[in-house]
């Protein structure tokens, strides 16, 4: 009787399946995670440069999730430019991770110390270069059209200055943007550039100036930048720089800021007008997925805007200028439709000249080969040739006060 009674409800069970589903299919069984790690120069804290690189990670995660790709990560934070990313790239492989990525430029030499010793994991230096071309099969590199978001931001903070004037807050040549960066070469050379020249493009009478601060990453060294140009009388400050000091700085000064990598409206909100970021998730997601899948994307990646790995962060409606949000939104949109070449050589010159010719090549010339040539159709075309930034000309209108290599 008892064994009649379970056979029974077999069958009802598989009845019951078959009218819901119209087929006896099991379930899927849940997906053996794959392990990821993640070398971090900074942490969460920064509150900039790695706590974006964080986000993505949770966001990618999500959404891998979401297509039964389960993924552990093994993350290491505050790891400094030098020996101590070999042994961190060492313990994340010893720790079976089949993909690691690095998320600071400097990190690169260190990293490809290692990815010889271990050709069955996947090596990704994020924003750089030679894994970009190198001849290890196991190395890529990524990075994403950021000077896209900088120039948009460059028009909000254009549009702050012509409210400014209007008000009779300053005159048309007071309108003086100041900027701190990183590095003097390519890639900080490259946003401030495209920043500058969203600005112009909406007030004509800007001008920058560019202090260097010689590092990724010091807070202190950052607001020391923005309040000395405060100092000079910039009446705007944005940044190249990991931390949100120069938006607290801006804010102690009464001037007005535009930040990167993160909303930094929660530090500055009297002073902060927006951000720009790259989403790593969605190269994350892309690259993992295609591992898993038995694919490898390209050795170099580079998206923009139009894919979505460009954003801008959430308009600080309460201090931007009026319209600034429609004139955004349509900026964006030419961005992402080509119609606005960010680097169009008629809207610069250096030295009064106008360019017509500039190999893609970084200060070292180590970036793209000196053969290619950037300049064609109008424009300057940054990151046509490979995904690091190239673009390395002095143009007119920015004044550096330093150099910082």
């Amino acid at each position: 009787m008892k064994k009649f009674t379970v056979l029974l409800m077999v069958m009802l069970m598989t009845v019951s399946m078959v009218f819901a589903n119209g087929t006896t299919e099991a379930a899927p069984a849940k997906s053996e995670a794959i392990k990821v790690g993640l070398i971090c120069i900074g942490d969460e804290n920064d509150q900039g440069y790695t706590y974006n690189f964080i986000r993505g990670q949770k966001e990618a995660t999500e959404k891998l999730a979401a297509e039964g790709i389960n993924v552990e990560w093994v993350t290491k934070y505050n790891i400094g430019e030098d020996s101590t990313c070999v042994d961190a790239n060492i313990e994340v492989a010893e720790e079976d991770c089949k993909i690691i990525f690095n998320n600071s430029y400097g990190f690169e030499p260190f990293m490809l110390e290692v990815a010889p010793n271990y050709p069955n994991i996947d090596f990704v230096s994020c924003t750089n270069c030679v894994s970009s071309h190198d001849a290890l099969p196991n190395t890529f590199n990524a990075f994403a059209n950021i000077y896209e978001g900088r120039y948009v931001a460059g028009v909000v903070a254009g549009l702050k200055l012509n409210q400014m004037i209007s008000e009779g807050k300053i005159t048309a040549d007071k309108a003086v943007i100041g900027y701190v960066g990183a590095f003097s070469f390519a890639e900080v050379i490259s946003g401030f550039t495209s920043y500058y020249l969203g600005a112009k493009s909406v007030c004509p009478s800007v001008t920058m100036k560019v202090s260097f601060v010689g590092s990724w990453s010091d807070a202190t060294a950052e607001a020391d930048a923005a309040k000395a140009l405060a100092d000079q009388g910039c009446v705007m400050i944005s940044q190249h720089s990991d931390n949100t000091t120069p938006a607290t700085a801006a804010q102690s000064a009464g001037i007005f800021h535009t930040g990167y990598n993160n909303d930094m409206t929660s530090v500055a909100p009297n002073a902060s007008l927006i951000s720009t970021r790259i989403d790593w998730s969605v190269y994350f997601y892309e690259f993992i997925k295609a591992f898993v899948a038995g694919e490898k994307l390209d050795q170099d990646w580079c998206k923009g805007m139009e894919d979505d790995a460009v954003k801008m962060t959430e308009l600080n409606t309460a201090i931007a200028a009026p319209g600034t949000q429609a004139k955004m939104d349509q900026v964006i949109a030419d961005i992402s439709s080509g119609k606005i070449q960010v680097f169009d050589t008629s809207k610069f010159t250096v030295k009064g000249a106008t360019v017509t010719h500039a190999f893609a090549r970084d200060t070292n010339g180590d970036f793209a080969a000196d053969t290619d040539e950037a300049v064609f159709d109008g424009a300057y075309h940054e990151s046509y040739f490979q995904s690091a930034p190239y673009f390395t000309e002095q143009i007119d209108g920015i004044t550096w006060l330093n150099a910082a290599y």
